[in-house]
């Protein structure tokens, strides 16, 4: 496979057929829509051998976890594939005109939600499957009705190449719009994307840097788009004093794989864990024994583990931070685990704001659970803050406090698993993203690249068919008010 990069000729080809793809399949039925998902599905499925090894090669992750990356993926597209169907999506509302309306004579009102068009997507270095080619932006917008243009992560190039021709074939196959979804390279080709005026909307997953970067510019155009982007969090965990008295050694052990787990890769990684004082000499080895235990990989990238090595380096040099475990530097890192106290971060709060993306976290030591609101107060937003806690306690108060700052809240566990689901809400006040009341995984986030149209006083036959009376793609509606299943 030649790594070419995309000529502005080449994306002025692939925007042009992008916009007739999204035009030519904007009536097209749930069901159908649908049929395209699980055909780039099974067709992932067939080229799963051949996509893992490339993305061995590009990645250093192992066999298990990136088995586990295609079954998500996989498993993705066939949710969504089911959710369009049922239509939740949609929101179709349907008013009819009622001449006893409260407020006066209702005229029959029809309103749900349309795909935007063409949606540019930038994938995460992290993830090559997950939340890449065809993760949870590219797979919510098809599903949604828009066409995709993806822009390939550099750090697993080949594979993300790769998948892309794998989505192509496939949508050929199943009848799709030739240039539905495609795949661009090179840095002048991402800013392309992002100024396009035929562009609607942007997904990002990656850093605040790159991510705000685009966002600014996303924001410049002459007509501003959505920018929906992931763009950091350091998920603080908050354990009471009772948790850390009854089963302080569960909580350290959980910690330690949380922290560690994909070399400390992941964005909700717990970057700051927030205990009552204790004893280094009883805290120490129970972290080293079971650091003992795991296996270490190389960082994702050269420029990954550089930006991990200068942001260690900033978080250890802070006033009152301490090295607790440290880490031995090697090609596959060993953990890094710092220590402060809640005084130290009042009077010079940065650390709150430094996320460490790999394999380093910070213990954070109070006197008491008063200080622990104060902290919540100085957070910026996050992706989530778990509580490790006992059911006994009366937190409400706190509970209150922390969901103002994050968009997901754990209940004695850790924030590294992101299922996909109708109810799992991946996304935070900024900075963790740049739009805190949408998702970027599970089916909520099909809605981000739609928008609502209302339809006033239409005859039924000119009507789209989900508004239509008598309901010919049989999806979940709201029919004066009550919500009616097919």
């Amino acid at each position: 496979m030649t790594l070419i990069t995309t000529t502005q000729e080449q994306f002025k080809n692939q925007i042009t057929a992008a916009q007739s793809a999204y035009e030519a399949s904007r009536q097209t039925s749930p069901q159908q829509r649908a049929e395209w998902l699980n055909t780039i599905a099974k067709a992932l499925g067939n080229h799963a051998d051949e996509l893992i090894e490339l993305a061995q090669k590009e990645t250093h992750l192992d066999i298990a976890r990136l088995q586990g990356e295609m079954k998500r993926t996989i498993f993705q597209l066939q949710l969504f594939a089911k959710e369009i169907q049922y239509g939740p999506h949609f929101e179709a509302t349907i008013d009819h005109a009622d001449p006893n309306w409260g407020m006066g004579a209702r005229p029959d009102i029809r309103r749900m939600n349309v795909a935007l068009g063409v949606v540019g997507v930038f994938g995460a270095s992290n993830f090559p499957f997950a939340f890449s080619v065809i993760g949870g932006d590219s797979a919510s917008a098809l599903a949604a009705g828009c066409a995709v243009i993806h822009k390939v992560h550099d750090a697993h190039l080949t594979l993300g190449l790769r998948t892309g021709e794998v989505v192509v074939e496939a949508l050929k196959k199943a009848g799709a719009p030739e240039g539905l979804f495609s795949v661009i390279n090179g840095r002048e080709a991402a800013e392309a994307l992002v100024d396009h005026p035929l562009v609607q909307a942007i997904g990002f997953t990656g850093s605040l840097a790159g991510g705000r970067a685009l966002y600014d510019r996303a924001s410049r155009r002459a007509k501003p788009i959505p920018f929906f982007g992931e763009l950091g969090s350091i998920n603080p965990v908050f354990v009471t004093e009772k948790a850390w008295k009854t089963r302080q050694n569960d909580i350290l052990i959980g910690y330690a794989t949380a922290a560690t787990m994909g070399m400390g890769q992941f964005c909700t990684k717990p970057g700051l864990l927030f205990v009552p004082q204790f004893d280094k000499n009883v805290v120490v080895p129970v972290l080293q024994k079971e650091f003992s235990g795991k296996k270490f990989a190389p960082l994702l990238s050269p420029n990954l583990r550089k930006g991990f090595e200068a942001a260690l380096s900033k978080v250890s040099s802070l006033t009152n931070v301490e090295i607790l475990i440290e880490g031995n530097g090697a090609e596959s890192p060993s953990p890094t685990i710092l220590t402060t106290t809640v005084s130290a971060i009042k009077a010079e709060p940065e650390i709150l704001e430094l996320e460490m993306f790999g394999p380093a976290s910070v213990m954070v030591q109070y006197e008491n659970e008063d200080e622990l609101a104060e902290i919540v107060a100085l957070l910026e937003g996050q992706l989530t803050c778990t509580l490790q806690a006992e059911a006994d306690e009366n937190l409400g108060y706190f509970i209150d406090a922390v969901h103002e700052k994050c968009g997901r809240i754990l209940w004695n566990g850790w924030p590294t698993g992101v299922t996909v689901s109708y109810a799992q809400h991946h996304g935070g006040p900024y900075p963790s993203t740049t739009s805190s009341a949408r998702t970027s995984v599970g089916t909520g986030a099909i809605g981000r690249f739609m928008r609502a149209v209302a339809y006033q006083t239409f005859p039924d036959a000119m009507l789209p068919p989900a508004l239509q009376e008598n309901n010919p793609w049989k999806i979940i509606r709201r029919i004066n008010g009550l919500w009616v299943n097919p």
